[in-house]
């Protein structure tokens, strides 16, 4: 009996001590545990640092007068045309120029044979001189009589009829007079001459054919001439286009300048002038025919040509403007990026005009202060800081101009 409670005994000293160890090592686990923990807490890297502030170019927007553009596309047409046609009839015996010739008014273009009015104008002068003679024999008689009438010789019925045959005399005089100088015009009319300084066309009748004469277009046709210096250029415009051109005149706005560029050409080089809007709008269409004239010293503008034209629309403006890349898409609106004085980023919602040398007019939306970001700006987000570094902004005379988006000037040049 004692060796069986010694052995229990035994047993239970046995299964304390294991489970006194077990637990003295679950405690240094979990000691070692919060030592490495609080070593961590202690000896933890330090936190990532914040990435520095983008870097910008900013830049005052430009200042600068600038005169707005209104873009039309027209035809050239000479400023007087005349279909040259003889006044006489007969037979073309010569041409005096070659198709396509620059003729001076009063040039020689066409002979018809002038045989037949000479010798109609010999006739008349014949008939003028026999009535220059019988008008001397009337004047002689009246003259005789007079002298017989104080002494009663003659009676006044006679005197009264020779002065009537005077008179008869002197008008058959003055219609010969005026036949003579008719014959003479047909002897003249044989010369076809140019009846103004331009560029003629083809001759349409060779030397050799019969060409009938008359008055308007009865007569044959010789040839066709127009006159290009100067040289109008016509066009139509919309009715608020015209609105806008009448309420500058209206407010005393000298006549508007007008510039054109060829199909081939880079620029606007020839200038003009608004000389001309028509009487009415077209119903249908809703536009008004317009019309500038410009000089043409060498005859290089021709009559048919096609020009983009761009008319002055009212005086110059103070304007400012930016580069055009600065501007940014926000949806439907047209944004600028500037930074204000707390170096911070700020979005401004403005109208744009044209452009003028690659730089956009900004209509509204934009002060003459305010520092736009004009490069970085994919790294500039609003409402964060940036480093600004200043910038200038200067026009690129060759710098391909987008399409404006503004519909009421299409086009913008400095003032001079």
């Amino acid at each position: 009996m004692n060796m069986l409670t010694h052995d229990i005994e035994a047993a239970n000293d046995d299964r304390l001590g294991r489970s006194r160890n077990v637990r003295n090592g679950s405690i240094a686990i979990v000691a070692l545990l919060l030592a490495g923990g609080a070593w961590k807490l202690t000896h933890q890297a330090p936190a990532t640092a914040a990435p520095p502030p983008a870097s910008v170019t900013i830049a005052s927007p430009l200042v600068r007068d600038v005169r707005a553009w209104d873009d039309y596309i027209g035809r050239f047409a000479p400023s007087k045309t005349v279909e040259v046609r003889p006044r006489v009839s007969g037979q073309v015996v010569g041409v005096h120029f070659k198709d396509g010739d620059i003729v001076r008014q009063g040039q020689l273009l066409f002979t018809i044979d002038p045989r037949p009015f000479a010798a109609a104008l010999a006739e008349a002068r014949a008939n003028a001189a026999s009535a220059r003679s019988t008008l001397a024999l009337a004047r002689s008689d009246l003259a005789r009589a007079n002298r017989l009438v104080g002494d009663e010789a003659i009676s006044a019925g006679e005197v009264d009829a020779l002065k009537a045959r005077v008179q008869a005399a002197e008008a058959a005089v003055a219609a010969a007079d005026a036949r003579v100088r008719e014959k003479a015009l047909d002897t003249e009319f044989t010369q076809v001459r140019a009846p103004i300084t331009g560029r003629i066309s083809d001759r349409r009748v060779d030397a050799g054919n019969q060409v009938a004469g008359g008055e308007g277009t009865t007569g044959s046709l010789l040839t066709t001439i127009n006159a290009l210096d100067p040289i109008y250029f016509s066009f139509d415009g919309s009715e608020a286009l015209f609105l806008k051109a009448q309420r500058a005149r209206a407010a005393g706005t000298a006549a508007s300048p007008v510039e054109i560029q060829l199909q081939d050409e880079a620029g606007y080089r020839w200038k003009g002038q608004l000389d001309f809007t028509d009487n009415g709008l077209d119903p249908r269409s809703g536009t008004i025919r317009g019309r500038a004239v410009l000089h043409n010293p060498n005859y290089f503008l021709t009559p048919g040509m096609f020009g983009n034209m761009r008319l002055a629309s009212g005086g110059t403006q103070r304007a400012l403007l930016v580069p055009d890349a600065a501007i940014q898409t926000d949806q439907a609106r047209k944004t600028l990026l500037v930074v204000g004085q707390d170096g911070k980023v700020a979005v401004k919602p403005v109208t744009l005009g044209p452009v003028v040398d690659g730089l956009r007019v900004i209509a509204t939306g934009l002060l003459p202060t305010d520092k736009v970001i004009i490069s970085g700006t994919q790294m500039a987000l609003p409402g964060m800081p940036v480093q600004a570094t200043a910038g200038k902004i200067a026009p690129e005379a060759n710098a391909d101009a987008p399409a404006a988006d503004a519909p009421a000037a299409a086009e913008a040049t400095f003032a001079h």
